[in-house]
């Protein structure tokens, strides 16, 4: 980030305890879905699945969630990203 005013925000933002970075990273997927932040999306179901904080099942399971609430077109477009992340990080 080039700006230090909002790397510092960030970096409160993802070190507050109240909830867990999973937890954090759920709501940012939600919220980036309902945008249509694409690339953005990317980036974060990406680090959800190298981090841990979802499981390629948990990862599923929220596009499956998010097909029922966000319209098919969305979920369509988060489940070909999100199988096409599952299997990337699979390979290494």
């Amino acid at each position: 980030m080039d700006d230090p005013l909002a790397e510092r925000r960030f970096l409160d933002v993802w070190s507050r305890h109240e909830i867990s970075d999973r937890d954090r990273r759920l709501v940012l997927v939600g919220l980036l879905v309902a945008q249509g932040l694409e690339e953005e999306l990317e980036i974060q179901l990406d680090a959800a699945l190298r981090t841990g904080d979802l499981t390629p099942g948990e990862l599923r399971a929220v596009v499956a969630l998010v097909v029922h609430y966000a319209g098919a077109a969305r979920g369509a477009r988060l489940d070909r990203q999100a199988e096409d992340l599952i299997e990337r990080t699979a390979r290494g």
